[in-house]
């Protein structure tokens, strides 16, 4: 791909944090939610405690966050790995790819160059050093089937090898906590879903996380960007400009997470709750606990705790 078709119009999402290198912008006071108690606090334990997880059963990979269901999981780890000494990327793909049947020739070419924008290009992906985990909320996988469908017709395509690229590939699922039972069916055993197999052992694993949270994640959290379906692809980048009702809500959440990231506490927990993971003694995961531990503070003059007292909600419980 050039250089001018790298970054296909999308939605545009402030950037609230520093990590990459670049600068956040500047939001300044906000208007209050019309909510007076935002469902963010509650949250912030189950998303900290499912974020750790993620890190640890990823492998190190760079975090591809597929959708808008989990921008506060981003949100949070651009906020604690800010300033840090981990050298990875957190990536956002943030298209709708639930159905792809009415999807036109042109479609599916822009659905490339979206996947191209975040490294999922076949070349790209044969010669990566580090591998790359898409992450997603996760009911039946049909996100995830269409996306790599499309992908491994894209790679075959080119003639890259498969044998490389499989290496390189990850999927984390972060589902709904239910009851384990023998009898449990998970989404990678739906036959429509047998694309898993063509991965290593380990390279599909899930996260469950409190079904409450789940739901509010994934179908009611107002979101800073609107749904991005396949019919918008092609729309002007000053269409996609937020616009609509609830913005002043998501971002004010947005900014919560980030906020929480920053606090050392929040750290703190991530890295412990890393530490209990079996694949936590992975090289790459210790990495990412020593940037947690050792991440500069702030330099964005935004070193502001998250309003709700974190430090003393770790220091006394969910422990």
């Amino acid at each position: 791909m050039t250089a001018e078709t790298a970054t296909p119009p999308r939605p545009y999402r402030w950037s609230l944090s520093a990590f990459g290198g670049g600068r956040p912008d500047q939001l300044g006071t906000l208007p209050a939610p019309r909510d007076e108690n935002p469902p963010a606090e509650p949250l912030l334990p189950e998303l900290t405690a499912v974020t750790a997880k993620v890190l640890a059963r990823s492998d190190g990979a760079d975090l591809c966050f597929l959708g808008r269901s989990l921008d506060s999981m981003f949100d949070l780890l651009t906020g604690a790995l800010e300033h840090s000494g981990w050298d990875g990327q957190l990536l956002r793909l943030p298209v709708s790819c639930t159905a792809d049947d009415h999807w036109s020739p042109a479609a599916g070419r822009r659905f490339r160059e979206h996947l191209a924008a975040v490294g999922l290009e076949p070349y790209a992906l044969a010669r990566r050093k580090r591998p790359i985990a898409l992450v997603d909320v996760v009911a039946w996988g049909r996100s995830y089937g269409i996306l790599h469908r499309h992908l491994a017709t894209w790679i075959e395509e080119s003639r890259e090898p498969w044998a490389v690229i499989r290496r390189k590939l990850r999927y984390v699922g972060v589902t709904s906590r239910c009851r384990s039972s023998p009898n449990t069916r998970r989404w990678q055993q739906d036959p429509d879903n047998d694309w898993v197999r063509t991965l290593p052992a380990g390279h599909v694993t899930n996260v469950s996380l409190d079904h409450r949270v789940w739901a509010y994640l994934a179908n009611d959290q107002p979101k800073v960007n609107e749904s991005f379906p396949h019919w918008n692809w092609f729309d002007a980048p000053s269409i996609l400009t937020p616009r609509h009702h609830q913005v002043a809500r998501a971002l004010a959440e947005a900014r919560y997470f980030t906020e929480a990231g920053r606090d050392t506490a929040v750290r703190e927990e991530l890295i412990r709750l890393m530490a209990r993971e079996p694949g936590f003694a992975g090289r790459e995961q210790r990495r990412i606990a020593l940037a947690l531990r050792t991440r500069a503070t702030s330099r964005t003059g935004s070193g502001n705790r998250p309003r709700t007292g974190t430090r003393a909600r770790y220091k006394t419980g969910n422990r």
